[in-house]
């Protein structure tokens, strides 16, 4: 990973150390080492009407996103981050600066809640809207409508079968029809993956996850390359529109970033161990995971992800779909539950979650691995998969 000079120093200081540090902020006032919380939503005028301070009302001027914000740029290597409400106004967000009849091309896999609302909303409002396999470049190549086409938004990994785009070819492909590139980098993480230096002009996260990492704060961000016509639309549907987190999610989420590097390589490590003790095994099909060398992404995540392949992997159980749901049942160290990037593990059968119209393999389980004992972990998926396949036996 690329290192970055501090603001006090000549020296290169690791990203990793900056974000413990929330880049050396000291507040000037009290020199407190943690930022203080502004809960103002409004701030006084000069006596000849003006702002000095540069802030006016809470929406989009808010001092406690400053430093969450900031960081973030500085991690994903952009020019400007924006905090948003939740992950969902942070995509959309994208989405709705757009302008009817663009052409818009998204990956066929991709989180739930965006290819729902890309098909509920986003075409109903008139973008034109086309699902390709993004995974394959010549797929991509021949969706792309010079002219026409305006924005390629790209999940890798992708949620939930964590298969691999290759970012350096979709943005090539991209810009040759002179659109822009986004990428959902919310499970890679700036830790393992930067797709702005890969040449994205936009990365979207839901920081409700890995970048909180102790599922409780719902919160979202874009990060730009460039502050051009496109990112101050951005900025103005996030104002316009209210889609904006409170002070103290704002907080608690520089709180959570702190551990970023430390939270995202214990999970990493873990979900590896266990997609290798689960890749043979009796009761699975498969194991989907980038970072086992059998993975149809392998190649191209080994290259564009450093130092890990992220914490999330599915299995597919070999008995079926009631062997997958009942393996969920009997977890007692796993939580059942939505979500994902925490520090508790998490698994969750998606398919019953989406509904009919998902894309998702019925047999899929979707596991989130956070920093416990992994051999609890392990333990606990071997006695689910053995008591599920003890009911099917006896059904």
């Amino acid at each position: 990973m690329t290192d970055k000079p501090s603001d006090t120093t000549s020296r290169k200081i690791a990203l990793e150390t900056l974000t413990v540090q929330a880049l050396g902020h000291v507040d000037e006032v009290t020199r407190a080492v943690v930022p203080p919380v502004h809960a103002s939503t409004t701030y006084e005028r000069d006596p000849d009407g003006g702002y000095r301070s540069g802030r006016a009302y809470t929406r989009p001027h808010n001092p406690t996103y400053d430093a969450p914000e900031q960081l973030l740029a500085t991690l994903e290597g952009g020019a400007e981050c924006l905090l948003f409400s939740s992950g969902m106004a942070a995509g959309t967000a994208v989405f709705q600066s757009l302008l009817p009849g663009d052409h818009v091309v998204a990956s066929r896999v991709m989180y739930y809640a965006y290819r729902t609302w890309l098909v509920d909303f986003g075409m109903s409002w008139g973008l034109d809207v086309e699902f390709v396999d993004t995974t394959k470049p010549n797929e991509l190549a021949n969706a792309m409508r010079p002219g026409k086409t305006k924005l390629v938004f790209i999940d890798t990994p992708a949620n939930p079968t964590w298969s691999i785009t290759d970012i350096r070819a979709a943005a090539e492909i991209t810009h040759a029809a002179r659109a822009r590139l986004v990428v959902d980098n919310t499970v890679a993480t700036p830790v393992f993956t930067r797709p702005l230096e890969l040449g994205a002009d936009l990365v979207v996260h839901s920081a409700s996850k890995y970048l909180n990492g102790h599922s409780d704060v719902l919160m979202g961000a874009v990060v730009g390359a460039v502050k051009d016509s496109f990112w101050h639309r951005i900025r103005a549907w996030r104002r316009d529109a209210g889609a904006v987190p409170g002070p103290f999610e704002a907080w608690l989420l520089l709180r959570g970033m702190r551990t970023l590097f430390l939270r995202v390589h214990r999970a990493a490590e873990t979900a590896l161990r266990i997609a290798e003790h689960f890749d043979r095994h009796p009761h699975v099909a498969s194991v989907l995971y980038p970072g086992l060398a059998k993975h149809p992404g392998y190649a191209v995540a080994a290259d564009q992800m450093f130092g890990g392949y992220g914490g999330m992997l599915s299995i597919r159980h070999r008995d079926g779909e009631a062997a997958a749901i009942a393996t969920a049942a009997n977890v007692e160290v796993f939580k059942r539950a939505t979500s994902l990037g925490g520090v508790e593990s998490m698994i969750e059968h998606r398919a019953s979650i989406e509904g009919a119209s998902s894309p998702v393999p019925r047999d899929l389980l979707r596991l989130s691995i956070g920093i416990e004992k992994p051999e609890d972990l392990i333990s606990d998926l071997e006695q689910a998969l053995d008591k599920a396949a003890l009911c099917s036996a006896t059904t």
